[in-house]
């Protein structure tokens, strides 16, 4: 069998005889989705191959655990078959230089072909919002409404550098908790910079630095978590050797 269809009908077979599964949505399996989607990012950014290999198909669970419940629909039924067609015929129709006649010989060139596909696909849309999820975490948000903002009009954020320094936190030996360390950082060099007056200037000021990320080519959300990264193993360090503090 192939290995695909072998999934498939291996979730068909759980949804059938599991009485947990059988009692799972699509929004109560919500959460792991979440779940597995996030462990697949720490995957894919300090893991190995084979939690690559494995965290890719946790994420195939789950779409097929959506696809079964949906194929037993009772109003509007679908399968993974269905999925898989949709999807099919929508990345052929998104290049067009790959399966049609067009000709696109750089990045920027895909990128109008895929815009144009994408448009006349959703060409009931109104707004460069619609579609846009609410529930992206901040900073990719920021990042996506920037690019969407340039599509209407060049978009200029309240210029706010002067209000977000970028400390490095000095690992503290004496510091005998994890909260010491994450309040009071200690700056490197410089004076300090004038804090946020108000939590609109310290949206004002993640913006500008959105801005910055998406201007120079860079990822802010990819940024913060390997920034966290950094400052998790400062924790540790500052915590000593021992059972962590509670």
């Amino acid at each position: 069998m192939d290995p695909l269809r072998e999934a498939a009908e291996t979730m068909r077979a759980v949804r059938d005889r599991c009485v947990w599964t059988q009692q799972i949505d699509h929004r109560a399996l919500v959460p792991y989705l979440v779940e597995e989607s996030a462990e697949l990012i720490d995957a894919v950014e300090e893991g190995t191959r084979a939690e690559l290999r494995e965290e890719l198909g946790d994420l195939l669970w789950q779409v097929l655990f959506h696809a079964e419940i949906a194929s037993r629909d009772a109003d509007d039924p679908f399968d993974i078959d269905d999925v898989a067609r949709a999807l099919t015929a929508k990345m052929v129709r998104r290049h067009p230089h790959v399966f049609a006649g067009e000709t696109a010989e750089t990045p920027e060139q895909v990128l109008v072909l895929w815009n144009a596909a994408k448009a006349a696909e959703k060409h009931e849309r109104t707004s460069v919002l619609d579609g846009v999820s609410e529930r992206m975490p901040s900073l990719a948000l920021a990042q996506k409404l920037l690019a969407k903002a340039a599509q209407v009009h060049p978009f200029e954020p309240v210029p706010a550098p002067e209000l977000v320094p970028a400390p490095e936190l000095v690992p503290a030996p004496e510091l005998v908790s994890a909260p010491e360390l994450v309040s009071a950082p200690e700056l490197v060099e410089g004076p300090p910079p004038e804090p946020p007056a108000s939590e609109r200037e310290l949206g004002d000021a993640l913006l500008a630095l959105v801005a910055v990320a998406r201007e120079r080519g860079w990822d802010a959300e990819r940024a913060l978590r390997a920034r966290l990264r950094s400052l998790q193993h400062d924790i540790r360090v500052a915590e000593g050797p021992g059972p962590a503090h509670r």
